[in-house]
């Protein structure tokens, strides 16, 4: 799978970046749920851990995942979805789109980039970003509510970040919701806003932790699920012995 061909087309108050082969016409309209003939909000649950800015939009066979930008923590209380404008190369979504652009070329299971814009006001601007959605993949979280995974499973996960995290590939917010798991029981990682290419450091065991904290969570909201310590310990099987036959 070679790298995509960008084409970026500015508009009346920002730019779109975009790739032909994917959306051959792209408007302002396509980053809106009107834009598209069905649209799916995307709420807060086992399937997202999310503020309610992704949706699915499309029908299949070729569907896509709409995501606005927004803010968290205390900051995103005061600002909701607004970022400070340094330049079109510096927008969360043209960062996201190019780096997604690199990972799905090099065959990683990441979503494939499809359309990025901002929308520029004054000295702040808002972004979206639009991605071709993976068929047949759930949340971890999700995925741990219906099967009581295998010690063999949590120690392919294990392998699969190992994989990410050798390549250098860093991911901002590694929780039981943007680790996907699709039919065939292998490891996918969504949402890559702030994600970018590092050398080996300390980020690589603050990722690990912060899925483990993850987990943790939302076992704590439903202890039903099917996650328990030994579980982790095989996940950091998987993850060390990768590490060691590389």
């Amino acid at each position: 799978m070679g790298p995509l061909t960008e084409t970026v087309e500015k508009t009346a108050t920002g730019a779109i970046l975009y790739d032909k082969s994917i959306i051959n016409r792209i408007s302002e309209q396509r980053f809106t749920a009107d834009g598209w003939p069905h649209a799916e909000v995307l709420t807060g649950s086992l399937r997202s851990g999310g503020r309610g800015n992704t949706m699915f939009v499309g029908n299949v066979p070729r569907q896509f995942v709409l995501r606005h930008y927004l803010r968290g923590g205390l900051v995103g209380k005061l600002i909701r979805d607004s970022y400070i404008f340094s330049g079109p190369d510096k927008t969360r979504a043209f960062l996201e789109w190019r780096l997604l652009d690199k990972l799905a070329s090099n065959n990683m299971r990441v979503p494939r980039p499809a359309a990025a814009r901002y929308v520029k006001r004054g000295t702040f601007y808002t972004a979206d970003i639009i991605t071709v959605r993976v068929p047949d993949i759930v949340p971890l979280s999700q995925y741990i509510a219906d099967n009581d995974p295998d010690e063999a499973f949590w120690n392919a996960c294990g392998e699969s970040i190992y994989e990410f995290h050798e390549a250098g590939v860093y991911h901002a917010d590694m929780n039981a919701y943007n680790v996907q798991i699709d039919s065939d029981g292998l490891l996918w990682l969504l949402d890559f806003d702030k994600g970018e290419l590092r050398q080996p450091g300390r980020w690589q065991q603050q990722t690990l932790s912060r899925l483990h904290r993850s987990l943790h969570k939302i076992v704590g909201l439903d202890p039903r699920l099917n996650f328990r310590s030994a579980n982790w310990e095989q996940l950091l099987e998987g993850y060390f012995n990768a590490s060691r036959s590389a």
